[in-house]
């Protein structure tokens, strides 16, 4: 069921859709795996937000167990907007200005 309190940034949205068809190219089963991650630490940020470490620019930040990427995202008024699904190789503050 999903979690009406949370949204994605367009720019994240698009982000998810692209490592996604990544993996697909390389294994149907990763990009199956990359996906059901990305679901399920959406979920746990969902359940609680604060629990994750700030990071930059008042967001939060979530690693990924399993993959190169972290959830970045803003708690503003019990809402919560995952601004950036964030590879790590990428520089770390690219996303600020969404």
């Amino acid at each position: 069921m999903p979690n009406e309190r949370i949204s994605f940034h367009p720019a994240a949205d698009t982000e998810v859709e692209a490592a996604i068809r990544w993996y697909a190219d390389r294994s149907p089963a990763a990009a199956q795996a990359f996906a059901a991650e990305v679901s399920a630490c959406v979920e746990r940020v969902g359940e609680a937000p604060e629990r994750w470490p700030r990071y930059l620019h008042g967001t939060r930040r979530y690693l990924l167990p399993n993959f190169p990427f972290s959830l970045v995202y803003r708690v503003q008024n019990d809402e919560i907007e995952i601004v950036a699904v964030a590879h790590h190789r990428r520089h770390p503050s690219y996303w600020r200005n969404r």
